[in-house]
C-alpha cells in the first residue's frame, strides 16, 4: 500500500512559484520548468520544521553527517568509493557548470556542448571567456545519443572541456556504459576534462545510471561530477548540490574559480539534503512508480497525435517532443494559446521541438493532454 499521495493537486499559485506564476491569472496549465508539483517527503518536511524551530540561521558548515551520508549513498547506489575530501558543496548545479568552465583551460579555449541540452549549458562557456563548440546529437532506436564522428571532427587543440548531461535533459537518455567509455576514450586521447551534470541521476525510470567517473576509471581524475537532491526529491528551491572531483589540482582549481563568486549553501539546504538522502527512500520509490505511469500515459496519447513524434524517456520527468510535423511556426505559442505551457525547444538549441514536464498529478496531466489533443484536432 502506498504511503504517499501524488494524486492530490496542491495549489502553488500563491507560493511565488516560478512555474505557476509565469502564467499568472491565465488559464494555462504549466508543464514547463523542471520541478514537480509534489510535496517533498514527510521526512524532509519534518527535518525542516525542526531546524526552523531552532531559530538561528547563521553561516553554516557542511554537516559531517551529510558528508558521510553522501559517501554512503554513492557507494550503495553506484559502487563508487568517494573520499569526503573530494566533495565540494555548491548552491546549485548550474553554478557548478559555470565554475567548471572557469576552472578548466584558459581564455579563448573551447568547450564542447552536445545539443539539444538545457539552456544553462549554452551560457556557461561564454561567461568564462571561452568559445562554445556545438555538436548535434542523433536519434537512434528512440534515444538521443552521440554522433561520434562529429565529436571527433570538431575537437581541436583548443578544446579543453566537454559538458555532459547524464541522464540527458531534455532527451531522457540513460547513457550506456559503452557510450560513456567511448566518451572517456575520446577525452583521454585529447586530454579533455569532462564536466558530468548528473542532477537527474536519481530519477531513472528504466535501466541503470552509471556515473561517468565510475564507468571510466582510467580518466577518473579528468571528471568533475555534479549531483544534487533537488530534482530527485523535489527540493530545488532549497539550493544544495555538490561536485565530486578526485584530482587534487583540478579540485583546487575548481575551488579557486568559485571563490568570491559562488555563495555558500544555506542552512535549510543542508538540512533538506540530509533528510532526502538518508530518510526518503520510500518517497523516492513511490514517486518513480507514479512517474512511470505518467510517462507512459503521455507517450501513448501524444504519439497518436498527428504531427508529433516523441522520444520515450528512460529517466527524468521530462519528455522531448518533435513538433515539426505539425508545420506550426511556433508550436510552443500554439499550445500556450490552447492552455498548456511547454518549454520551447529553441532554448535547448532545437527549434520546432517542445519539452513537457509530466511531474504533476495525473488528473492535471490528463487535462493538459486533453487540451493538446483538442487543439491539434482543429488544425
Amino acid at each position: 500500500m502506498a504511503v504517499y499521495d501524488f494524486d492530490s493537486e496542491i495549489d502553488r499559485r500563491k507560493s511565488s512559484s516560478l512555474k505557476w506564476d509565469y502564467y499568472k491569472q491565465r488559464d494555462v496549465i504549466p508543464l514547463w520548468v523542471a520541478d514537480m508539483d509534489f510535496k517533498a517527503s514527510g521526512q524532509v518536511i519534518s527535518a525542516l520544521k525542526n531546524r526552523v524551530d531552532h531559530g538561528v540561521f547563521g553561516y553554516t558548515l557542511p554537516p559531517d553527517e551529510l558528508m558521510d551520508t553522501l559517501v554512503t549513498m554513492l557507494k550503495t547506489r553506484y559502487a563508487w568509493d568517494v573520499a569526503p575530501s573530494w566533495i565540494v558543496p555548491l548552491p546549485g548545479v548550474v553554478s557548478g557548470l559555470n565554475v567548471s568552465c572557469r576552472a578548466v583551460g584558459k581564455p579563448g579555449d573551447s568547450v564542447m556542448v552536445p545539443v539539444p541540452v538545457y539552456p544553462p549549458f549554452f551560457d556557461a562557456p561564454a561567461l568564462a571567456g571561452k568559445e562554445m563548440v556545438r555538436v548535434e546529437m542523433v536519434q537512434r532506436k528512440n534515444r538521443l545519443t552521440f554522433d561520434w564522428d562529429s565529436l571527433e571532427n570538431k575537437i581541436d587543440s583548443n578544446t579543453c572541456l566537454f559538458l555532459l548531461c547524464s541522464p540527458h535533459n531534455p532527451g531522457g537518455t540513460v547513457f550506456r556504459e559503452s557510450e560513456l567509455r567511448n566518451l572517456a576514450a575520446m577525452a583521454k586521447t585529447h586530454r579533455l576534462v569532462i564536466c558530468s551534470d548528473e542532477i537527474h541521476c536519481g530519477l531513472v525510470l528504466e535501466g541503470r545510471h552509471i556515473p561517468t567517473a565510475v564507468a571510466c576509471p582510467d580518466i577518473r581524475d579528468q571528471v568533475i561530477t555534479l549531483m544534487a537532491p533537488s530534482k530527485t526529491y523535489n527540493i530545488p528551491g532549497l539550493g544544495f548540490s555538490f561536485a565530486i572531483i578526485s584530482d587534487n589540482p583540478l579540485r583546487e582549481a575548481f575551488i579557486r574559480a568559485k571563490k568570491g563568486v559562488v555563495p555558500e549553501v544555506n542552512a535549510l539546504g543542508y538540512t533538506a539534503a540530509l533528510a532526502a538522502y538518508r530518510d526518503s527512500d520510500t518517497w523516492l520509490s513511490e514517486v518513480l512508480d507514479y512517474l512511470r505511469i505518467n510517462r507512459d500515459l503521455t507517450y501513448k496519447r501524444l504519439s497518436q497525435c498527428r504531427g508529433l513524434s516523441l522520444i520515450r524517456p528512460e529517466s527524468t520527468y521530462l519528455i522531448w517532443i518533435d513538433a515539426r510535423g505539425t508545420r506550426l511556426d511556433d508550436p510552443a505559442l500554439f499550445f500556450e494559446k490552447a492552455g498548456v505551457g511547454l518549454s520551447d525547444g529553441k532554448y535547448f538549441g532545437a527549434p520546432g521541438f517542445l519539452r513537457l514536464n509530466f511531474g504533476c498529478s495525473r488528473l492535471l496531466l490528463t487535462r493538459a493532454l486533453d487540451r493538446m489533443e483538442r487543439a491539434l484536432s482543429h488544425l
